[in-house]
């Protein structure tokens, strides 16, 4: 079944004939099907947000160790942290090795880059409204929210026509990590910056303190960790070769109906009449 491209796409509605041929899906042997998945704006934001965040971790680790305890309130008062770091191995650095100022330098740097590739993204998602068609979840989404926790638990996942959509797991988990947690990375350490605090100091008061921002900057840190670790893993276990190539060319293989990524069930051959078992 041929999709004509979608706003997605990023072409206006005059062009969107013209490029009806180019995105339309492409029938594969077997069955199969290639579907166009990312436009090149999604492809690159990707691309700039992983290393971007990569580098935000590392170097952001380098500045946690210069003290690696974390407190509520305005003062760290060396006594009774909530919680104590343990020690990090300095591959995990940037820059390699105990270097505060440099990794403020690589910290800054691309916390800039980070925003302002979070801007395109935002700006394009709601001009071509993918994001009202690939993330807002319907209510048919939500009233499938229980299967799909089981679906999720089993690690059983669609890779037939259904995968061409993103499950209500997958919407409300984007839709967290943009309206919630990258926004509260973002006021948080802005709330730590001397500079900002000049023009805009209330912030600071907002979040109970400057040890109180930096605790739930690390804490934001963490959840992007955790969303990082499990995305990560996904991709891989419902086929790694497939995901990364639609987020490096924008083609993405659909299989045939009942394709699924995960364990099998297996079911027990019938027994024939006669048969001792």
């Amino acid at each position: 079944m041929a999709n004509a491209p979608s706003d997605d796409d990023g072409h206006a509605p005059g062009r969107a004939r013209a490029a009806a041929s180019r995105f339309a899906d492409r029938p594969l042997a077997n069955g199969r099907t290639d579907t166009w998945r990312h436009p090149a704006w999604v492809r690159l934001a990707h691309w700039l947000n992983v290393i971007a965040v990569v580098v935000l971790i590392m170097s952001g680790l380098n500045i946690l160790l210069a003290h690696p305890h974390l407190y509520w309130g305005v003062r760290s008062t060396f006594a009774d942290p909530w919680v104590s770091i343990p020690p990090i191995p300095n591959w995990l650095l940037i820059p390699q090795g105990r270097n505060l100022a440099e990794a403020r330098n690589y910290h800054f740097l691309f916390a800039w880059i980070f925003v302002l590739n979070g801007l395109a993204y935002l700006t394009l998602g709601l001009i071509t409204r993918r994001f009202g068609r690939r993330l807002v979840p319907t209510s048919a989404d939500l009233k499938g929210l229980g299967p799909s926790i089981v679906e999720h638990a089993r690690f059983h996942f669609p890779t037939d026509d259904h995968a061409r959509a993103y499950n209500v797991i997958q919407k409300l988990t984007y839709l967290t990590m943009i309206l919630v947690v990258l926004p509260m990375m973002l006021i948080t350490g802005l709330s730590m910056s001397p500079g900002f605090n000049a023009i805009g100091g209330i912030l600071l008061d907002i979040m109970g303190g400057r040890q109180s921002a930096r605790t739930l900057h690390f804490i934001s840190a963490a959840l992007i960790v955790g969303f990082i670790a499990i995305h990560v893993g996904l991709v891989i276990w419902t086929g790694l070769f497939n995901n990364m190539r639609a987020m490096i060319t924008g083609w993405f293989v659909i299989e045939p109906p009942g394709s699924t990524a995960g364990p099998k069930r297996r079911h027990k051959p019938p027994t024939e009449p006669g048969d001792p078992s």
